[in-house]
């Protein structure tokens, strides 16, 4: 089963510094048909005026991955982490027992386009943590989150990958899903084609099957992969 999600039907926020899509329910928009897929409970596609942004504030027990599309993060927390995330990298932020930070636009005149993806972790109460990295991703799939840092991803407490997708014109990727697994493809850009649905930036799709899909690329592209588990334990 395939289960699209059209980025002209996500929730909007809408002030005079932040324009900002949700996948899911978030904040001010709530929609009960869209609360979240397994352990993947928000994508927040934002875009944050120049020298505009989140004023310190906190997180407990959630697993935070930032990708900018353009511009850059001037992010600080309350572990001394002070970092600059320009385009092309990804954080991840492992709140856990208590984190607090902010994060501004660090341009005065350009404006900053990032994803904010919340997972659910399946451990509570862990050490914070703070890790960013930029990955070289040709053409296909590329591990850049996973639960045992392998291939030199960045490393969360949950039982879930995140792929990072690049991909040409005429090129078709496969991928292989585990049985009681389920996927969700973000589109960052471009355009891929999956059994015959069409999907643009900011669309998304639900895929919860147990065997291979194929995406076949429309055009220059780019997508986040998730593998997630279909059942969240009691615990989490």
């Amino acid at each position: 089963m395939i289960d699209v999600r059209h980025s002209r039907d996500r929730g909007v926020t809408q002030l005079d510094w932040l324009y900002s899509r949700h996948t899911f329910s978030f904040g001010g928009y709530y929609d009960p048909e869209h609360v979240g897929i397994s352990a993947l409970r928000v994508i927040n596609d934002d875009r944050v005026q120049p020298g505009a942004g989140f004023a310190a504030h906190s997180h407990r027990d959630m697993e935070i991955l930032s990708y900018v599309k353009c511009g850059a993060i001037e992010h600080k927390d309350n572990m001394g982490n002070i970092r600059v995330l320009p385009a092309g990298e990804f954080q991840l932020m492992t709140a856990g027992k208590g984190i607090k930070h902010s994060e501004y636009n660090s341009s005065a005149q350009d404006p900053l386009e990032f994803l904010q993806i919340w997972i659910v972790p399946d451990t509570q109460g862990v050490d914070p943590g703070y890790q960013q990295r930029r990955f070289h991703t040709d053409a296909g799939l590329r591990l850049i989150v996973s639960p045992d840092g392998r291939d030199g991803s960045l490393r969360l407490h949950q039982d879930a990958r995140v792929f990072h997708v690049r991909s040409a014109h005429a090129q078709a990727i496969t991928y292989s899903l585990a049985s009681g697994r389920i996927a969700y493809l973000h589109t960052i850009a471009g355009s891929f084609s999956l059994d015959g649905e069409v999907l643009y930036a900011g669309d998304g799709a639900c895929i919860a099957r147990a065997d291979s899909f194929t995406l076949n690329v429309e055009s220059d592209s780019e997508a986040l992969l998730f593998d997630l588990p279909k059942h969240l334990s009691p615990a989490d």
